[in-house]
């Protein structure tokens, strides 16, 4: 397959990326409408390539109609999805490419501004957008739409969009309580987060909406080929219900982790081999689609890589990141350590979630380390029904599916554990959170088994 959006060399300057086409996508929506632009993106098929899968088409249309108040454009580039290095990749090779398509997003809701929010940790990443948001502006490339870098904290939970909202808006990335088509940037409707804002100024009293588009980096980046080439040429790759391609990162126990672009449709086992297999001697026993989605055990390795594909076992694309666990991982400290991340990374706004979270991580604690009993099991069981009970965003969720697709998968384990015993020898289980992913090798981020549930960090 040629790449989309990782093909040839990296650009390294805007006079690079006009000599490929750079420019022309916009040029073509400005001439067109914004309904047309709309209409090619829906009939492209494109879904959001950040977790959700929703029809890209259709959720600009509902920006675009939304009614009264400013439009504003987002694109989400905080990317904390363990297992994931994509849309890294994505800026590091092309980041002019992702600015064309958040440009031509504003365009068609009609924002008047557009942000680009990255982590501060990202220093290179963020660099080559700096560098590219100054050349665009300097030649107005994009008319006079002014695009704003905005660096925020580590947090898994700057990327979740509500949150990601807060940021822009120099608040912590404390999820909100309505979603940005809602309830957008600078909006004076309702009081929908911890920090105070100004009241209605407009007449009558009432406040605005401001309804406010997010896309991620990788959506964004399909946006210019797509208008220049057609809606039928990217329906010619995928499948009918996912088409395209995806920029998938495949990382744990495998000999050569890579972050590589493919159509999806493309079976799992593909990808796997693709990073070099696991270890002469092993067999894959489980993979996970980030933190977000049930498990993907050894015997599914067939399944393809796309929305409908990995929906129909139960599980989920999220960003295509896969991490993969060989029969030498126990998986009650897998569940245990992916627990705690999330319990970690909670806010603690919804006692629900960080209660719920802290106690089934706990609990794991004490089955991991042989201590536990049946009744331990139950009170994992009871938390999970109720770790979701009114929550802000989606990570009580990620807790409730994940750890109970693994407590389903692999309840000899579990029996194991509660008898004192466990089938493999102990091994270290790392949360693939990404610093880097390059030459076959994964390195991960250890400092996060510091990281306290108040995010702060306990001394080495």
């Amino acid at each position: 397959m040629t790449p989309v959006l990782l093909d040839g060399d990296p650009v390294t300057s805007l006079a690079a990326y006009q000599a490929r086409g750079g420019g022309q996508a916009f040029a073509t929506a400005v001439q067109v409408s914004e309904d047309a632009v709309i209409e090619e993106i829906t009939a492209s098929g494109l879904r959001g390539r950040g977790g959700g899968g929703f029809p890209t088409g259709r959720k600009w249309s509902g920006i675009r109609a939304a009614g009264e108040g400013r439009r504003f454009a987002v694109c989400n580039a905080a990317e904390g999805e363990p297992g994931t290095f994509k849309d890294r990749a994505l800026l590091r090779h092309d980041p002019y490419r992702v600015l064309e398509g958040l440009a031509i997003a504003s365009f068609a809701i009609g924002a008047e501004a557009a942000y680009i929010a990255t982590k501060a940790r990202y220093e290179q990443e963020a660099e080559r957008l700096a560098t590219a948001i100054a050349e665009i502006e300097a030649v107005g490339l994009f008319a006079d739409l002014k695009i704003s870098l905005v660096l925020g904290p580590d947090e898994y939970l700057f990327g979740e969009e509500k949150a990601l909202l807060e940021v822009i808006e120099g608040h912590d990335p404390l999820p909100r309580l309505l979603p940005p088509y809602e309830h957008g940037l600078f909006a004076t409707d309702v009081q929908t987060g911890w920090q105070a804002i100004e009241g209605p100024s407009v007449e009558g009293g009432r406040g605005q909406a401001n309804p406010t588009l997010v896309n991620n980096v990788e959506t964004l980046a399909h946006v210019p080929r797509i208008l220049r080439e057609g809606a039928g040429w990217f329906r010619s790759m995928g499948t009918a219900e996912s088409p395209g391609t995806t920029v998938a990162t495949v990382v744990g126990d495998v000999t050569a982790p890579f972050v590589g672009e493919v159509e999806l449709g493309t079976p799992l086992a593909e990808l796997i081999e693709r990073a070099g297999g696991v270890a002469a001697g092993r067999r894959v026993q489980a993979v996970f689609s980030g933190v977000a989605n049930a498990v993907i055990t050894g015997g599914q390795l067939d399944v393809p890589v796309s929305y409908e594909g990995l929906a129909a076992i139960g599980s989920g694309l999220g960003s295509a990141g896969f991490v993969v666990y060989d029969d030498t991982a126990c998986m009650v400290e897998v569940a245990r350590e992916l627990s705690r991340f999330l319990y970690v990374e909670s806010c603690g706004q919804c006692r629900s979630c960080k209660f719920g979270s802290g106690e089934i991580t706990r609990t794991l604690d004490v089955i991991a380390a042989g201590e536990g009993t049946e009744h331990d099991v139950e009170v994992i069981g009871a938390r999970l029904l109720s770790v979701t009970d009114q929550t802000r965003c989606y990570l009580a969720a990620e807790e409730q599916i994940m750890i109970s697709s693994i407590l389903r998968s692999f309840p000899e384990e579990f029996a194991l554990h509660l008898e004192g015993r466990c089938s493999v020898e102990p091994r270290t289980i790392f949360v693939p959170k990404l610093v880097e992913v390059v030459d076959g090798t994964a390195t991960y981020d250890t400092r996060h088994a510091l990281k306290q549930p108040d995010w702060t960090f306990a001394e080495p």
